[in-house]
């Protein structure tokens, strides 16, 4: 199966960021995991939040940020990774002078549903 950029729409999730869902069961057939790009706004940091179910993998592929990860805060950048555990609260700021783009692997896959905001 194969997904096309431009034919996915962005969304808001309940974190705040815009994302792109790449690839997720409910739309593309795959099984287990989504892979998704979230982008942050200069400025703007996303919501507290965690997933009582889900691994998350952020990978940086442009721009820097603040990351916040249970009690620990640290800069990330292009080409940093973070794997987020399922109940760490944790959200990101957008530090730089343009957007924050993320990569954001879930198994299993993003629900809304798994997302409790703190």
């Amino acid at each position: 199966m194969k997904t096309r950029y431009a034919d996915i729409p962005a969304y808001d999730t309940k974190d705040g960021s815009e994302i792109r869902e790449l690839m997720h069961p409910d739309h593309h057939g795959n099984l287990a995991q989504s892979l998704a790009e979230a982008i942050v706004a200069p400025g703007a940091e996303t919501r507290l939040h965690r997933h009582g179910k889900t691994e998350e993998i952020y990978h940086i592929t442009r721009g820097e940020g603040l990351m916040r990860l249970g009690e620990e805060r640290f800069v990330v950048s292009t080409g940093d990774t973070v794997c987020i555990a399922p109940g760490t609260p944790h959200n990101i700021r957008n530090t730089g002078d343009s957007p924050l783009h993320i990569l954001c692997a879930c198994s299993p896959a993003y629900g809304h549903g798994d997302t409790e905001l703190l």
